[in-house]
């Protein structure tokens, strides 16, 4: 039972970071009409490097695909634990509004309990 649940968090996981990927590219989702000021800023600043947003598209893509299949799942997982450490800090620290702040934690949540559950393939780097 707990595998099962597993795969359907892991493959709902897999699917909206893909969906972020995807969007970054193609803009098929529409941006928020009014924003705060400081996220309006970070956001500038992020385009004006212009190999970044690619950059993290194509890890919030790979990462998607490598988590939705479970032989791959400890490496996906080790690829966006660093893009959605930057989303719980923008939500954190950057959004003056908590409305998405319970979207990613649980987010956070799941990829915790997928590092957890493949711990043992990543005990060869820590020796």
């Amino acid at each position: 039972m707990k595998k099962i649940i597993l795969f359907i968090l892991s493959l709902l996981f897999g699917l909206m970071f893909i969906n972020a990927g995807l969007d970054k590219f193609l803009h098929y989702m529409p941006m928020p009409e009014e924003m705060p000021e400081n996220l309006l800023k970070d956001m500038q600043a992020m385009m004006e490097i212009s190999w970044l947003l690619p950059l993290v598209a194509i890890a919030e893509i790979v990462g998607g695909i490598l988590i939705i299949i479970p032989r791959t799942r400890a490496l996906g997982a080790l690829i966006i634990f660093p893009v959605m450490v930057g989303i719980l800090l923008v939500n954190t620290t950057v959004v003056v509004d908590s409305s998405g702040l319970v979207t990613t934690l649980v987010l956070f949540a799941i990829l915790l309990w997928i590092l957890y559950e493949n711990r043992h393939k990543y005990k060869p780097l820590m020796d």
